[in-house]
Formats: structure tokens, sequence, C-alpha cells
């Protein structure tokens, strides 16, 4: 009997063994994952989680016995130390060698953190990437506490919103010239530096972190500009990198992550990928998309193909973010956008990106009919003029029979 391996322990794992069960794969599934819980979310980690909001059980992605239920072996607080593509075999931290027929990587990414020599080291230095790190980081969002956030992309602006909320003082740092300036035009960026100025937060940008002081345990910090502050925690929020070492220790093709056809293999053809670890295909351009919803699909692709079918992948960007009472969600991707239009509709607020006359991605602020619409045209092709998407009397529903 066909012997399939997944490792990983997040939305892609779970997808992906849901999906190859639901394929009409009747042999062994095996999902191997290094931390000693089940699969769960990772978004809520940065806030609903961390706020108290969500427990735990609510962060599975499945309860535990629906694995057993569909006849699928959990090995979990396990780690895969060495894939052999070539005798198709795998080696656990146990000692245990496993062999496979089909092999899915789904490792995730890895938070980018500080040097030790700035202190990256000490304690009350914080990454946000599993749960291991929000039960750490946890006990320290109380009233008063000083907090330094350091990089203003979704995952700091996020920490910084929950700290804010639990009384936090917090000041952010980001060493670009604006918040978001990887991934939003400067409109988003501006509608989100007021909102977290509006609730106490210090944001400053074209500064950078010069070191973090204190002996054992971070008390303090020196700035790019020469500014000293006094601090209780600090949380790094500088990006992620793809987990790809067992990827590269079996020879797979790299490039900003495991490379992947439009089938989800890997330059192995019995091992896929998925997720934050993998790249893929978007129009002419190969991408790492960091998102739940690209976890999700690229997952149950890779699982289809594990079974035998033959479906090819087409991402579909989309993302969201939690701040806050506002929710922002974004559609398409904005690579090489020359235009963004403001669509202000009451309190709703959406930002229109296009590429001459092609629209290709949207942010909308607690709007979420506009959010659906803009996701339908883009994925459907189609490219409203701005001058009617941006006018808060266009039927926005109308543009999709157009």
């Amino acid at each position: 009997m066909a012997h399939h391996i997944v490792i990983g322990g997040g939305q892609a794992a779970a997808s992906l063994v849901a999906k190859l069960r639901s394929s009409g794969f009747d042999g062994d599934i095996t999902l191997i994952g290094a931390e000693r819980v089940p699969p769960y979310q990772r978004p809520p980690l940065s806030k609903a989680y961390l706020l108290g909001e969500m427990e735990l059980e609510r962060l599975f992605l499945r309860p535990e016995q629906w694995y057993a239920d569909n006849d699928i072996a959990l090995r979990m607080g396990v780690r895969v130390t060495e894939v052999d593509a070539h005798y198709k075999t795998l080696r656990l931290d146990t000692g245990e060698v496993l062999t496979y027929d089909k092999l899915a990587l789904t490792t995730g990414s890895h938070p980018r953190t500080l040097p030790a020599a700035i202190g990256g080291t000490l304690d009350g230095v914080y990454t946000v990437r599993d749960l291991r790190d929000a039960d750490a980081m946890a006990p320290e969002f109380r009233q008063g506490a000083r907090l330094l956030v350091i990089g203003g992309g979704y995952i700091g602006l996020e920490a910084a919103a929950v700290a804010a909320k639990k009384g936090v003082k917090v000041t952010l740092v980001e060493m670009a010239d604006r918040i978001l300036q990887r991934v939003a035009c400067p409109e988003t960026s501006a509608f989100f530096r007021d909102l977290h100025r509006e609730h106490g937060v210090d944001i400053r940008e074209g500064v950078g972190l010069k070191e973090l002081t204190g002996t054992d345990r971070v008390s303090g910090a020196v700035l790019t500009d020469g500014t000293e502050l006094d601090l209780d925690f600090a949380i790094v929020g500088v990006g992620i990198q793809p987990a790809t070492a067992l990827a590269e220790g079996a020879g797979l093709e790299i490039d900003n992550g495991i490379v992947t056809d439009d089938h989800c293999r890997s330059s192995e053809p019995d091992i896929f990928a998925a997720g934050d670890c993998a790249t893929c295909n978007f129009k002419g351009q190969r991408i790492r998309l960091e998102s739940v919803g690209n976890a999700i699909d690229m997952a149950e692709v890779a699982a289809q193909n594990m079974a035998g079918e033959d479906v090819a992948y087409e991402p579909k960007p989309w993302f969201w973010s939690d701040q806050y009472d506002c929710k922002l969600q974004i559609a398409g991707l904005n690579l090489g956008y020359d235009a963004v239009h403001v669509r202000q509709d009451g309190a709703a607020r959406s930002h229109w990106y296009y590429k001459g006359t092609e629209l290709i991605a949207v942010d909308a602020m607690n709007d979420a009919r506009t959010y659906m619409v803009a996701k339908r045209l883009i994925e459907a092709g189609k490219s409203p003029a701005p001058e009617i998407v941006t006018d808060p009397e266009t039927d926005m529903k109308a543009l999709l029979k157009a």
C-alpha cells in the first residue's frame, strides 16, 4: 500500500492531508509536525489569541480525533532531520527511518531575528510565529509596560495594536520611509499610521534600531537617530524567510523558497511543496505568497496531484489583517502598479491599484462588500475605469455583470 507523508504543522499541512483523503487516496497518510499539538491557525497568534479572545482549542484546524477518524497518522513533537530523495526515505530525530511514495513539504517559514551583537538574544525579545512565541510573550502585555516594536509590516502593526489595546505604551520603529512600504501604497500606509497614532502608538518612520541594551534581559534601546528608550520588552517583526533546510539537504531547487511547477511538484517529481516555504508562478513571475489563502489552495492542488489527478495551480492572491476595529482585506497583488485610486463610502474605504488600465489589486478597509466585488473582478480579468469604481454612487455588484 502506498504511503504519502506530509511534513508541517500549519494550514497547508492540515489542508493537504484532508484533501488527499477526500480525493480518494486510500493508502497510508502520515503527518509529521515538530510542535506537540495538531496543526493550528497562525494568524490569530498575533491577534485574537494574544488578546485572550480565542482559546487554544479554537486554534486547532481540526480536532485531533478527526485525524484518527480519517486514518491519518499524527506524529507530533517529532522533527525530520533528513530527506533522501533518491531512496525516498526520511529520518526522524527519534532515529526512525520512514519510507514514502510521495512526500509533501509544508514547512512554512521562520521569522527573521536580530543578531546577538545588538541584543537580539536578550530575554524579553520576542518574535511572533508559533504558539510557543505567543504563550511566552502573553504575560508581558500588562497595563503601562513599555514595548518597542521593530518593523512596520503587518506582523509588527498587529502586535502593536494588541499591545495598545492592553494598555501597553508602544513605540514602533520602521527603517524605511514609511510603514508597509514593501507591501502597500502610500495611501494605505497613511491610513494605518493615523489609525495607530489615534490609539496612542508612537510610530517613527525612517528610524531603525541600533541596539537593544540590558545585561540578561532587555531594558532599553538605542535608535539610529540617537534616541534612547527605556523598555520592558521588545517584539521583532522584520519579515520571514522560507523554511527550506530539509529541501536543500534533499537537493531540491531553491529560489527564495522551494521551486515548484504548475502542479506543485518540486524538482524531484515525487516531492511536492505548498505554503510559505514554496514559490509558484504568477503571471510569468516566480513569487512566494505568504497567506492563508495560498497555503490552502496550493496544498489542495498538491494533494490532488499526489492522489493521481492532473490539476494545475492558479494562484488567486488574497490577504487580510485585523488591527483594532479595522479589518483590512486585500485582493490581488500590487506588483508594478503605477496608479492608486481611492474610494470612500462613509466609513468604508478602499484603494484600487492599476497598472496602466488593468486593475491588479485592491486594499479594502472595513469594506467587505467592495472587497468581494474587487476580488471577483480581478479573478475575471475585468478592469472598470477608475472614475467608476471611486464613485460612491456606483452599484459595485453591477460591475460584475458588465
